[in-house]
């Protein structure tokens, strides 16, 4: 992508087009940026104004801002100065090409904030896990002497905040494949980055996993010698990015003990540098469920580290960190149930991560929009884990075949729910056991049926709670 030139009056009278508003705010958020720095501000979203209720309650403040909803239209495009693109839009879309072939400079949100942040940025990303390890690292930096700022689908887009940013902040940013796959455009990596693993994602708008994981490596391609990648020692792709790579590189394991980085020994989580090996705590300490997220907090606490902190206030945010909404948060225990909101669960791998962590006999609530992910190894998963599953949206029929051939007599039952999820939430209800739980970790994307992962597990806590019975 082309971008503008940098000087405090860049925007000032500038006509700049966002398109994109987007679910998560990060539409609204370049908006004001623009529009409190002088520029003719128009908004662009091919969802009509009902669906974006959130995301235009933000602009209220926000002055003078032109809305165009429920469409695209081409003057905005070829009329425009600036176009900033959303991250989820399709790379082939008509009216990029247009605004090129206008001469119109094209950026995203991300970049600039890349090319503008005066503080050191960790950058985590991976196909699963990347959440929680943001959320983590930023608490074990809180506290530090430094001001931590946390972005991403948890934390405020920060774009808004880039000139309160000191250089003596730490910055804490989730970076998703798409995002990443424009920062290759800029040429920038953060001074820190994870990468909590990798497994096939989005190849409905990648393609392929080699598209995929390029995007991906966007995080590590660009660092200088003095930055640091931390990569899963445990997870044979993403160790191998160390090879070639021009930071100095750390690493997290479960299973050995690493060089340089945090490694699990008989149920102890250690950090290790050139001084030799450091308690941090014990497994027992860490309140969140599943070796998944020990790894989480095996790559937080390098990241932590690599900034500052010591093992003890690593420690002390380890054992007090409860989770993040919508990722195996357990939300409800009645009647000898747990009730367990996966939502953020958006590949068959998060999934069968969280059926391995979550007590059993299992009542699981599974499906949805079709992301071209093979879907086997979670079948595999849910004949081997479940006692019964409850299967929903596009990719229902697909997910049982795969059930179906590798269970062995009646378990799991499977019920087909088609596109009511509610009537999924109903039948899991009516299957759940004492001692077990009822778990949603679809596998998939909500798209189908919700607008996103969040809409999605607030809808299945409210019905698990108003549902009679």
């Amino acid at each position: 992508m082309t971008s503008l030139s940098s000087n405090s009056d860049e925007y000032r009278g500038r006509r700049v087009t966002i398109m994109g508003l987007g679910l998560f705010g990060g539409g609204a958020a370049a908006a004001r940026y623009f529009a409190q720095r002088g520029a003719i501000v128009t908004v662009t979203d091919l969802k009509p104004a009902e669906r974006l209720s959130r995301s235009l309650e933000n602009l209220k403040s926000a002055g003078n801002i032109r809305l165009v909803l429920g469409e695209h239209r081409q003057e905005d495009f070829t009329g425009a100065q600036l176009v900033i693109v959303n991250p989820a839009v399709p790379k082939d879309s008509p009216f990029l090409k247009t605004a090129a072939e206008a001469g119109v400079a094209l950026d995203t949100e991300t970049n600039i904030f890349f090319r503008k942040c005066p503080a050191p940025i960790i950058g985590i990303t991976g196909s699963n896990g990347k959440t929680t390890t943001t959320a983590l690292t930023a608490e074990m930096l809180e506290g530090g002497p430094r001001r931590v700022w946390l972005g991403g689908n948890i934390g405020r887009p920060l774009i808004e905040y880039v000139d309160d940013i000191s250089p003596e902040d730490i910055v804490v940013l989730e970076l998703s494949s798409f995002q990443l796959e424009d920062l290759h455009s800029i040429r920038r990596s953060p001074a820190v980055a994870v990468v909590t693993n990798l497994s096939p994602n989005h190849l409905d708008r990648h393609g392929t996993m080699e598209n995929y994981a390029a995007a991906k490596k966007a995080i590590i391609k660009y660092q200088n010698p003095g930055d640091t990648a931390i990569l899963n020692a445990d997870d044979a792709t993403v160790r191998d990015w160390s090879d070639g790579c021009a930071s100095k590189s750390a690493f997290f394991s479960l299973v050995s003990e690493v060089e340089t980085g945090a490694f699990l020994s008989n149920g102890r989580l250690y950090l290790k540098d050139k001084g030799g090996s450091h308690f941090v705590c014990g497994r027992e300490k860490i309140r969140l469920p599943g070796d998944f997220n020990v790894a989480n907090v095996l790559a937080a606490s390098v990241a932590a580290a690599t900034l500052g902190a010591g093992p003890e206030q690593i420690a002390r945010a380890a054992g007090d960190f409860r989770g993040v909404e919508h990722r195996l948060e357990m939300f409800l225990e009645k009647d000898g149930v747990s009730y367990f909101n996966d939502s953020i669960a958006t590949t068959p791998e998060s999934a069968i991560a969280a059926l391995g962590a979550v007590p059993k006999p299992i009542v699981l609530i599974a499906g949805g929009y079709d992301k071209k992910i093979p879907p086997d190894s979670f079948g595999y998963a849910i004949a081997a884990h479940c006692e019964s599953v409850v299967l929903v949206g596009q990719i229902a029929q697909t997910l049982r075949e795969s059930i179906e051939k590798h269970r062995s007599g009646e378990k799991p039952h499977i019920i087909m729910a088609g596109t009511s999820f509610r009537d999924a939430v109903k039948q899991a209800l009516k299957m759940r056991r004492p001692g077990g739980c009822v778990l949603l970790s679809p596998g998939t994307a909500s798209y189908d049926m919700f607008e996103n992962f969040e809409k999605r597990g607030g809808a299945f806590k409210e019905l698990v709670r108003n549902l009679p019975g």
